[in-house]
């Protein structure tokens, strides 16, 4: 989050494999004008709307119930600022994220948490002990 934190402030922000929804919860309490948070599994969903109650976020996010390959598929260039993505891990759905935004460039900056070992299109790869984290950058 610090590497994009510059970034943040009044930032359209999205958020892909939401989980519990804390990437987008974190950019919205670091200025972010809008997040998008994207997740398919309803303990999920359930679990993001009760962290936005919880910091009072709800105003400035919706959730959405959605296949996230489904969704960025759907998105003009540009759509967000920032987005963030982390996706279940040894599913091939980090290169894909890379893949459709390299076609796209749905957000001006995306971000990938993956496998370190895992294969991705080139990009800026930030490693920590197993895990990587690989940004792409609008030109």
């Amino acid at each position: 989050m610090s590497i994009v934190s510059p970034l943040l402030p009044d930032a359209r922000v999205l958020d892909l494999f939401s989980g519990s929804g804390a990437l987008g919860i974190e950019a919205l309490s670091r200025g972010a004008a809008s997040a998008d948070l994207i997740e398919n599994a309803p303990s999920s969903i359930r679990l993001i709307e009760e962290n936005l109650a919880l910091v009072g976020a709800g105003d400035r996010a919706r959730v959405h119930r959605l296949d996230a390959m489904r969704f960025i598929r759907l998105l003009e260039p540009h759509a967000y600022d920032v987005a963030f993505a982390d996706p279940p891990y040894d599913r091939g759905l980090a290169a894909r994220v890379a893949e459709q935004w390299l076609a796209t460039q749905f957000a001006d900056v995306l971000g990938i948490e993956h496998r370190r070992s895992e294969s991705m299109p080139d990009g800026d790869t930030r490693r920590y002990g197993d895990t990587a984290i690989t940004f792409y950058r609008a030109s």
